[in-house]
């Protein structure tokens, strides 16, 4: 069974492309998100998501942050951010993995899912990639 990926971004060509991306590896894409009510919607609406990709800033304003953190801690859900404001995260986000920054190119969008999957399922032998920077 594949992974279940949520991508919570409000620009629809960012979501689009790394819709595709993720498909294209194998993933399945359980929907996107432009704001946090729509990304709790799609959480609680059916099979548990293991991964979700979230921007900070959303249609809804600047509730990335607050929805990643709410995500990981009450829905069991692994979290990277994807931003391009990753200094909004300098120290941090309890119970998330770490940040991407915006523009991404395809690997390293890949190199995070694996990452951030791999650590979801117990396996640490895989180092993180360095596009991605870890949360303490």
């Amino acid at each position: 069974m594949p992974a279940r990926i949520l991508i919570i971004e409000d620009e629809a060509l960012v979501a689009m492309e790394m819709c595709f991306v993720l498909e294209d590896l194998g993933y399945e894409v359980v929907g996107t998100a432009a704001t946090a009510q729509r990304a709790r919607d799609l959480v609680h609406a059916g099979d548990p998501v293991d991964l979700a990709l979230v921007d900070i800033h959303l249609s809804d304003g600047p509730t990335g942050v607050d929805l990643g953190r709410e995500l990981a801690q009450s829905a069991g859900v692994s979290v990277i951010y994807v931003t391009a404001n990753p200094g909004m995260l300098l120290n941090g986000v309890a119970g998330t993995i770490g940040v991407l920054c915006k523009p991404t190119d395809e690997f390293a969008v890949q190199s995070a899912v694996e990452y951030a999957l791999n650590r979801r399922h117990g396996r640490w032998a895989q180092p993180a990639p360095a596009e991605l920077r870890l949360f303490g």
